[in-house]
């Protein structure tokens, strides 16, 4: 249901301004250096972030929320929506939004130069990378400067100078480079956890005008570790606050990998041998020990990991017992909880949280939160989809003048339902129809391009032999 509703989009059009839901009790936290960092072109700005100086070598790191729940009241039609779509759909074609753009580009969003109410994650950092001490609470914020994370990469990492935005904000480059330390101390520690340091498998439509020109991989860098390292440590923050006052929540859990004997096998062709039994510490040494050894191939070892892992998902955590906890990630407690523009169990943990801090009766039941758990799951399923579709239907637009050209491939699915592949340049994904049999994900293949459909986003494949 990409579409709003009448109710909502007469809902929209009445909100004229920010909630200002609970202001007498928020702290004033505007005049601290907030700024954000995302793409170039993001608009619904989720997360602030900044740092303090604490005694000895620890820091404070304060990570603010935007508060959607004091625009977005429970039950109302825009939440109705939300509710039901549960996710932003991101497509090279077109942004579904789950909130109307006058909300999450505007409105509950954390733009440059707004004053708006938050969340705030607090957590003071030890040098050995431990969250020391946490709390949440509201406030009001200003963002500062609105950052891109290849600008600021290029600038942290020595390669360029800081971007303007950072030199027209008097002390924001000590800031962020206080922030980049502090996310390097975090994703030590959880490396040494074993939490998987994985290159990413998703691609960006790149554009020539209005033209398709490529499909280029989403690669990380500096600045973009540093937002995970703080977000992954602020939604385990949330979740531990929550835990403490004895409140179900959701968490956000990856299981222990069904298909990890084929994982060994992958390492074993490597000559490595992994544990019988799934070890994210062991995974993770031989992870980096192969993109150490040969960074080329890396990105299609680490594409076979990842769907050999399998999907995370949304449960019911209840205090006292014990969750699943998150394999990638190498932690027992995590939720989602700092995406509340584009994500609906944000929103829900927002509220969760809320009424924690005030002293009222949690606003989910169990069985509602076990049944939203499922939907959450469900429909980011059902978003994921579509959004492999549209890549799909991009890369054929891309190929379809390369019928009978051979790629170099890996494979990235094998099940009765047929075997998949995804070739590198472009980075496009298709089924192998022609010589499948005897593949298995991991498997480096020589491919030809068979057929190339648009309107299905179809891409066929044959096995071919080297030339």
């Amino acid at each position: 249901m990409p579409d709003f509703s009448h109710a909502a989009l007469a809902q929209a059009n009445a909100i004229t301004k920010p909630g200002s839901e609970g202001d007498a009790g928020a702290r004033d936290l505007r005049d601290l250096l907030w700024a954000s960092i995302d793409n170039d072109d993001s608009r619904d700005l989720d997360q602030l972030s900044v740092a303090q100086p604490a005694t000895g070598d620890r820091v404070k790191v304060l990570v603010a929320i935007a508060d959607v729940d004091a625009t977005v009241g429970r039950g109302s039609p825009i939440d109705d929506h939300a509710r039901t779509n549960t996710t932003s759909v991101y497509t090279a074609a077109q942004v579904f939004p789950m909130l109307p753009e006058k909300l999450s580009t505007d409105l509950t969003s954390l733009g440059q130069g707004q004053d708006r109410p938050a969340m705030v994650v607090e957590m003071l950092v030890g040098k050995d990378g431990r969250v020391l001490e946490s709390d949440v609470y509201r406030a009001r914020v200003h963002n500062h400067a609105k950052l891109a994370y290849d600008s600021v990469a290029a600038w942290l990492e020595g390669s360029a100078p800081p971007p303007a935005r950072i030199e027209a904000v008097a002390g924001l480059a000590d800031n962020l480079s206080m922030q980049d330390r502090v996310a390097q101390w975090m994703r030590k520690a959880r490396a040494d956890r074993g939490s998987l340091r994985l290159a990413s498998s998703e691609a960006r439509a790149i554009f020539d005008g209005e033209m398709l020109a490529e499909l280029r991989p989403d690669e990380r860098n500096r600045a973009k570790d540093l937002i995970e390292d703080l977000m992954i440590a602020a939604n385990g923050a949330a979740a531990r606050y929550l835990e403490g006052a004895r409140v179900p929540s959701l968490r956000r859990v990856l299981r222990k990998p069904e298909r990890w004997d084929r994982i060994v096998e992958i390492a074993l062709a490597h000559d490595v041998r992994l544990p019988k039994e799934p070890d994210a510490r062991a995974l993770s040494d031989f992870l980096l020990a192969r993109r150490d050894a040969d960074p080329d191939t890396y990105p299609d070892l680490s594409l076979s990991v990842i769907k050999l892992l399998g999907r995370g998902e949304y449960v019911l955590e209840i205090p006292g017992q014990v969750a699943p906890g998150h394999f990638g990630l190498a932690v027992s407690d995590y939720t989602h909880s700092t995406a509340p523009n584009r994500r609906f169990p944000d929103v829900i943990e927002q509220r969760l949280l809320k009424a924690t801090i005030s002293g009222q009766s949690t606003p989910y039941a169990k069985d509602e939160l076990t049944r939203l758990a499922e939907h959450c799951t469900e429909q980011e399923g059902n978003a994921q989809k579509v959004e492999r579709q549209i890549r799909k239907s991009a890369a054929a637009l891309l190929l379809e003048h390369r019928v009978g050209e051979q790629f170099d491939a890996v494979v990235t699915g094998a099940a009765d339902k047929g075997t998949w592949v995804r070739i590198r340049h472009p980075h496009a994904e298709g089924k192998v129809v022609r010589g499948a049999k005897g593949l298995d994900v991991g498997d480096c293949v020589r491919v030809e391009l068979l057929a190339a459909d648009v309107d299905r986003g179809f891409l066929d494949f044959g096995r071919a032999k080297r030339s």
